[in-house]
């Protein structure tokens, strides 16, 4: 989306016009008249960057509101109370007043300068990854510290400026979610290459010396492992590092995730079944040690290590609230934890149904709904697809694609074809390669639907047609991604 400038009162400064989506009915902000489709320009005489800042502005009491309407729509509007209202024809700007109440504005998007983009080349970054032809939303290298606090996205904190850490200490925005990799410094920058001329600050890159700044804000951090980089005695210097922090909350540990598009990229590979038991042991010593001190296991390794390292998942009390649950530590247990219902001894005429999913979730998926084949006339199967799209090597079951689907399942073979809800876009019927569910159901001949977010919620979508909740986290950094503006001021 592209914002135009606004005439203003000071010829420099920087204006980032806010469009408002909606307007609470009775509010201030509809008294004052205000409409969707106005701009907000400054609170008190500030531009306002996010909707962070917007909050943080109002929290001070009393506050003026600058208003912009572009010349298309009527310009009126009716002052009530202690709103006062003034209208400039040479602008087409009016502000109202609010005193220790919410205005009623909602916008467009809650970042109104744009998304504050990466500064480093990871070894392992997946967007380097990406094959072409996507939306452009998934190719935004974003590592921007709002978005991890409103939604926690991991950022690497080695784009900040010294405005950036002074705000996130100022405004208490707590927690953030932290990719630390290693907390050896030659190590991390060898494995994260952050390019110079990115970088704002260079204090802002050492590791250690932010999470000690940010000591006053929780820190929930993240370990992407890469084997014979940063795993073995490497994994162990980081733990040992991260759990001497008191701010730094619980530390996620997941492997580096990989496509078959990494043309002139590093030479990294998956772990072995080997590689991953190491990490899951060096972890349980520190898990061990963590809950006897402070009380909490720290440490989460990522569903897919248990998987390589073909060991049991945790229970689900280990996983103490799921707070890992996007990042994919906890997605299986979670799954399970709703039972399935009391069954049927027999459908009323034959159904058959495929279950579609990855390839690395298959043998567990399949294992858990083994008691629906005890009911007559239901035919079900597991079917593990192979990723055409990102290649054999993407084994999850949320990064298949419409193009997996048409490719594994043959048209007419069965009555229902249930996907994974995290194949879809967030409050949409959409895949990532925009193939929508309607999309499949005419290609495939078959009913599409969802499956459900746990394995009670999917039995229901088998037996009675049910309709799943989605995926077990909402709206995300990645939702942000698709309406936010590209990056750049704008002057007036």
């Amino acid at each position: 989306m592209t914002a135009t400038a606004f005439p203003t009162r000071k010829d420099s400064e920087e204006v980032f016009p806010a469009p408002i989506k909606s307007v609470e009915v009775g509010s201030p902000a509809e008294r004052a008249g205000v409409r969707p489709g106005d701009q907000l320009l400054r609170v008190n005489g500030q531009a306002v960057t996010d909707v962070l800042a917007y909050r943080h502005l109002l929290s001070q009491g009393k506050a003026s509101l600058e208003i912009s309407r572009p010349v298309s729509l009527p310009f009126f509007a009716t002052p009530q109370d202690h709103h006062t209202v003034k209208a400039d024809t040479q602008a087409q700007t009016f502000t109202f007043e609010v005193e220790w109440e919410d205005p009623g504005l909602d916008f467009e998007e809650v970042l109104f300068d744009g998304i504050k983009k990466c500064a480093n080349k990871c070894d392992f970054c997946y967007v380097h990854q990406m094959p072409r032809g996507f939306r452009k939303s998934l190719y935004i290298m974003d590592d921007d510290y709002r978005l991890s606090f409103l939604y926690g996205s991991f950022v690497t904190l080695t784009n900040l400026t010294e405005h950036d850490i002074n705000r996130i200490l100022d405004e208490n925005l707590s927690p953030l979610y932290v990719s630390v990799h290693a907390a050896n410094q030659e190590l991390r920058q060898d494995m994260m290459k952050w390019w110079r001329l990115k970088v704002k600050d260079p204090q802002a890159t050492q590791i250690q010396g932010m999470i000690e700044r940010l000591s006053s804000i929780d820190l929930y951090t993240q370990i992407v492992l890469l084997p014979g980089r940063n795993d073995g005695d490497h994994f162990d210097e980081t733990l040992d590092y991260l759990t001497s922090r008191p701010n730094v909350i619980s530390a996620a540990v997941v492997p580096i995730g990989l496509t078959s598009h990494r043309t002139n990229l590093p030479d990294v590979r998956t772990f072995t079944s080997e590689e991953a038991r190491d990490v899951l042991k060096r972890a349980n010593v520190w898990r061990r040690k963590m809950l006897a001190e402070r009380g909490t296991r720290f440490i989460f390794p990522s569903d897919e290590f248990y998987l390589l390292a073909g060991e049991a998942l945790p229970s689900e009390e280990e996983y103490e609230g799921f707070p890992m649950l996007e990042n994919g530590v906890g997605m299986i247990r979670d799954f399970l934890n709703e039972p399935l219902p009391p069954l049927p001894a027999r459908l009323p005429a034959p159904k058959k149904v495929i279950l579609g999913t990855g390839l690395l979730f298959a043998d567990s998926l399949d294992k858990a709904v083994e008691p629906l084949r005890s009911i007559e006339n239901l035919d079900i199967e597991v079917r593990a697809l192979e990723n055409v799209t990102f290649g054999k090597v993407t084994t999850v079951a949320g990064l298949l694609t419409g193009r997996c689907f048409r490719a594994g399942i043959q048209p007419g073979e069965a009555d229902l074809l249930i996907v994974p809800p995290t194949t879809l876009r967030y409050g949409t019927e959409l895949m990532i390669d925009n193939t929508s569910l309607t999309d499949l159901m005419q290609a495939l001949r078959m009913e599409v639907k969802p499956g459900g977010s746990t394995l009670g919620e999917l039995a229901r979508v088998v037996l009675e047609g049910a309709a799943s909740s989605g995926p077990q986290f909402g709206m995300s950094a990645h939702a942000a991604k698709e309406s936010s503006r590209p990056n750049e001021p704008f002057q007036s």
